[in-house]
This record gives C-alpha cells, structure tokens and sequence, in this order.
C-alpha cells in the first residue's frame, strides 16, 4: 500500500533528546535544567540561581526583598534542617533561614555560570 504526504503516522512520537546546545544542571539531587523557572524549594542544593519572581502575600513578598531577595540576585540553597524546615540559603553572600512556604513563593531559575 502507497502512502503520500497527507497520511497521518499512527504511531507515537520518539521521545525528545536533548538538544546539544541546551544545559542541564546535574546534581546528585537530580537535574535542573537551565531557563527553567521552578520555586526555591525545589532547587537541588548547592546549584547557583537566581530570582525571578517573588510572589505571594504582600507583606511577606515585602519583608523578603527587604533582605535582598530581589529579582535579579544571585540565590542558593544551602542545606535543610532535618525535618525539612527552615531552609537555608545564600543570598548575595550571605546566609539566610528561610520556612519552606517563604521558599515556596521564590521563583528562580539556574545560574548561567
């Protein structure tokens, strides 16, 4: 049986490879690839971002900027403590302890160095 152009394929597409030109970060906590804008709290510790975005409530928006969590700034996540909360962060060299619902309403995306 002949086929053109026009038949659709009724198969699944393969799965997408990764570009050569695109960059992942890899981590032993898993991969963050760059560009990607996820919250503060689902960044692998110790790769380098920065902040996007920062939302939520307004008055606790306000106060993190204040401390310098700004669009722009380089941020990472340093360590948890062992329940999970709070969360410690670098934010323009300096170390930050953050609850994980704060750290929630932090967009960042992974540095480009």
């Amino acid at each position: 049986m002949a086929t053109s152009s026009t038949d659709i394929p009724l198969s699944a597409p393969a799965a997408r490879e990764p570009d050569r030109g695109e960059s992942v970060v890899s981590t032993a906590a898993g991969t963050f690839p760059r560009g990607e804008v996820k919250p503060l709290s689902a960044m692998p510790y110790g790769v380098g971002a920065r902040v996007v975005a920062v939302e939520g409530d307004e008055s606790v928006s306000r106060r993190l900027m204040e401390m310098g969590v700004v669009p722009g700034a380089p941020i990472c996540l340093i360590k948890a403590a062992p329940l999970g909360d709070p969360l410690e962060v670098r934010v323009r060299g300096y170390h930050l302890a953050l609850r994980r619902s704060e750290a929630q309403t932090i967009l960042v995306a992974a540095d480009d160095q």
